[in-house]
């Protein structure tokens, strides 16, 4: 998985829209390996987006969980934490 792309479920409040998104720009830019595509893949490169965003939206309304919802800063500071001992000198 792209180290970018971040879970998106099960947040309080949910994920916006913006970034199921951005999520599906970094899926389709793994796949395809073009950070931007030549004007020749562009069509082919948003239509991918537009696709990968509806189902991932799709997804996210459709999964089910008893687990309360995640505290986004709870959440980052955890991140932080693992990155400052990964990324310690």
């Amino acid at each position: 998985m792209c180290r970018n792309i971040r879970t998106l479920y099960n947040f309080d409040p949910p994920a916006t829209d913006a970034e199921i998104q951005a999520s599906a720009i970094q899926f389709v830019r793994k796949l395809s390996g073009f950070t931007r595509p030549s004007k020749a893949n562009e069509d082919a490169f948003d239509t991918a987006v537009i696709e990968v965003t509806a189902a991932a939206k799709k997804m996210l309304d459709a999964l089910v969980t008893n687990a309360p919802p995640r505290d986004r800063e709870v959440e980052a500071a955890k991140a932080r934490a693992r990155a400052a001992i990964r990324y310690a000198n």
